[in-house]
């Protein structure tokens, strides 16, 4: 087995790998080359954690995709009959992206791009930045081989962000916003020439160029990122902020409200499904001062769907009935408290967490996540095992479980008995007394 397959193995989950052994096996099945590539590969050699998969096709990419999310019961998110990509959901939470191998030709900025199928080599040839035009082939005859035309490794080890073409920014303006939202993610710096490119492209004016649409989408990606604090204050330092909407580069009150969203998201399981769930609370915590007005103003013109834009605007309605359950006098035992938390809704859970002011469901939901979550995290496997209960009602039994031992009281220390004094040691006689004897 090649190290880059070892080495790939080693960085994703259980849940992944078995993904990735799915998407292998039914591209074996149809004859079709595979290969994992952009922000997958580029994760996993710099060493961070691999979100999602990305996986490329030199062939039917969709019909790949839908006979895979029908095997194994994931769903479709999205589809882009343009580009030949489609995005999945498994049941796991594992997300992935399976795309055709192609060349985009763009006949002005920010256009919609002429695709035509392409090798490999062509579709890393016409990517971003050089650190995502990585491949590792999955095929049997070559699996664990690295495709890397651009060097981009070596800009990996340097750290430092590198655009693929000197026309990449007037192709696609929307890679200046992805190099600000990268080059705060992992902490890179922009290589001096690609710096370069990005003054001639905003001296050109082209960020104006980009799509609505795309801009919404960007925002979505910054919602979802560990430094989004941190992402939103370089862009207004760029000057591209106002691009979403003038009213969020007016001020800094906006930023301070998302540094305070980010402690509260550090506290919460880095998991797919929570991670997926930040965006709403993330829009509140931005958009906290604009009114209601401004705020679905700003959700038609970034093109948002009904469905985020509901979850955005409806988030503090929603989470009126989990802050009663948390404010209830009656919630006094810690497995009540633990199971109202673990079954709520990760967004409202985040959104009481930053704008709730009622100190019973804050105390609550600390406790959730500083002591009831990690004691319930500490079962072991093996105590596990001696839940027994019928199928049907396994799950009940172990909430049970859990209930019993978020609740029971710690053994009573029995009391110190202080031993009695030892008596004083006997005076010693008079001398005098003794020689008299």
């Amino acid at each position: 087995m090649s190290d880059y397959i070892y080495i790939l193995e080693s960085h994703l989950s259980r849940d992944q790998n078995q993904v990735l052994g799915e998407v292998m096996a039914a591209a074996g099945e149809a004859n079709l080359n595979l290969f994992l590539t952009g922000g997958a590969m580029r994760d996993m050699l710099a060493g961070f954690r691999i979100r999602d998969l990305d996986f490329v096709v030199e062939g039917a990419a969709l019909k790949l995709a839908k006979t895979v999310a029908h095997r194994r019961g994931a769903t479709i998110v999205s589809e882009d009959d343009n580009r030949k990509s489609a995005e999945l959901e498994f049941p796991t939470g594992v997300t992935v992206q399976i795309a055709m191998s192609r060349q985009e030709k763009y006949q002005r900025a920010g256009g919609k791009p002429q695709v035509t199928q392409a090798t490999i080599q062509e579709d890393l040839r016409g990517r971003d930045f050089t650190c995502n035009a990585i491949a590792l082939s999955l095929n049997k005859t070559s699996r664990g081989l690295l495709l890397d035309p651009l060097n981009g490794l070596a800009d990996i080890e340097r750290h430092e962000l590198r655009a693929v073409s000197a026309y990449g920014f007037y192709d696609d303006p929307t890679r200046l916003l992805r190099l600000v939202r990268m080059s705060v993610r992992l902490g890179f710096a922009v290589e001096e020439r690609t710096a370069m490119q990005v003054a001639n492209a905003r001296e050109a004016g082209v960020e104006k160029s980009i799509r609505p649409a795309a801009l919404g989408a960007e925002l979505k990606l910054i919602g979802v990122e560990d430094g989004a604090a941190a992402i939103v204050e370089a862009l207004a330092q760029a000057g591209l902020l106002e691009l979403f909407s003038p009213a969020l580069a007016e001020g800094d009150a906006q930023r301070a409200a998302l540094a305070k969203f980010e402690k509260i998201v550090r506290m919460l399981p880095d998991e797919a499904e929570t991670r997926a769930a930040r965006l709403s609370p993330f829009l509140f915590a931005l958009t906290e001062k604009m009114t209601p007005r401004e705020k679905r103003a700003l959700a038609d013109r970034l093109e948002f769907s009904a469905a985020d834009t509901n979850r955005w605007l409806q988030l503090e309605a929603r989470s009126k009935k989990l802050a009663t359950t948390l404010r209830a006098p009656g919630l006094r035992k810690p497995s009540q408290v633990y199971h109202a938390v673990a079954t709520a809704a990760p967004d409202q859970v985040m959104f009481l967490l930053y704008a709730s002011r009622l100190k019973p469901v804050q105390d609550r939901l600390r406790a959730y996540f500083q002591k009831y979550l990690p004691a319930v995290e500490e079962i072991t496997p093996e105590e596990w095992a001696t839940v027994e209960a019928k199928p049907a009602r396994m799950q009940k039994a172990r909430e049970e479980f859990i209930s019993n031992r978020l609740d029971r009281r710690p053994p009573r220390k029995p009391p110190v008995v202080e031993p009695p004094p030892a008596p004083p040691p006997p005076a010693p006689e008079p001398i005098l007394a003794r020689r008299g004897r």
